[in-house]
């Protein structure tokens, strides 16, 4: 029976920093029998550890199609993430998991698809949107909406270029601060709504970022004629033990870790108002 408190070493093969304080981490199970079984879903997340200084909930970035390694991007913001930055390459990492709710795929397939990021919120959207280019042809349209504070502050910079070649597949960036030279558009993401036409004909729009952000952006999304039920975000709250126990991502009647992190915009406006998450 699987000790799901048990984690496992995985040594760190490559680090691509993406912001001054965001790192991408790609790694790989030290034992192959934990690498061949280890199957997770986009939008799933892992508990990630550093013996002896703590744990902490990441989403999963790799997409699911691309097998023999996971990706972690992981901003520095507390004492374990410090701590992950200080790594290099051969050093060790402990996972456990797959844990959560993952975005819908086959629901997708013949849609037009809008991803909606804000800053590192890029990173979970980034496991489905490659697991989408992987299967461009299951899909219909695609815009990719990306907002940052600075263009310094927008993570896979490389992808995003990749992304725009793709056949069919739109890239629409905007910083609240530019900085010489940028020829993109200036303001919060919901800014873009006046420079690309976002029609709600079977489309998805599918949301990450600050929660400001993704209120938001719900709101535009019904605004231009989205149904909650194709509004789908995920969303963050300290998920410590990342099934179900600890009762530190409680949300009403429901747990982040377990029954999300992905959520409909109708599940989300049945939350307690108290305890909103948005």
């Amino acid at each position: 029976m699987k000790n799901e408190y048990l984690p496992y070493p995985a040594t760190i093969e490559e680090i691509r920093p993406e912001t001054f304080d965001t790192k991408t981490y790609k790694v790989k199970f030290k034992d192959q029998k934990i690498a061949d079984s280890f199957d997770y879903k986009q939008g799933q997340f892992a508990e990630i550890s550093v013996l002896g200084v703590g744990e902490a909930p990441i989403s999963i970035t790799s997409s699911p199609s691309r097998k023999g390694f996971l990706e972690f991007t992981i901003r520095a913001t507390g004492k374990v993430t410090d701590e992950i930055h200080k790594l290099k390459v051969g050093d060790v990492l402990h996972i456990r998991g797959p844990y959560g709710n993952a975005f819908p795929f086959d629901a997708l397939k013949g849609k037009n698809l809008y991803f909606i990021a804000g800053g590192i919120g890029l990173a979970p959207l980034r496991s489905l949107i490659n697991l989408v280019m992987d299967n461009r042809s299951d899909f219909k349209h695609i815009k990719i909406l990306y907002g940052a504070k600075t263009p310094e502050d927008m993570c896979f910079t490389q992808e995003l270029e990749e992304w725009k070649k793709i056949d069919d597949t739109e890239v629409w960036l905007t910083v609240d601060k530019p900085c010489d030279g940028w020829g993109c558009s200036v303001g919060v993401v919901t800014e873009l709504w006046k420079e690309t036409n976002i029609h709600p004909d079977n489309a998805v729009g599918i949301l990450c970022g600050p929660p400001i952000m993704i209120k938001f952006v719900t709101m535009e999304l019904s605004k231009s004629g989205f149904k909650d039920n194709d509004i789908v975000m995920t969303l963050e709250r300290y998920m410590k033990c990342g099934i179900g126990k600890c009762g530190h991502c409680n949300v009403g009647e429901k747990f982040i870790c377990v029954d999300g992190p992905v959520f409909t915009s109708e599940q989300v406006k049945k939350f307690p108002e108290k305890e909103h998450v948005l």
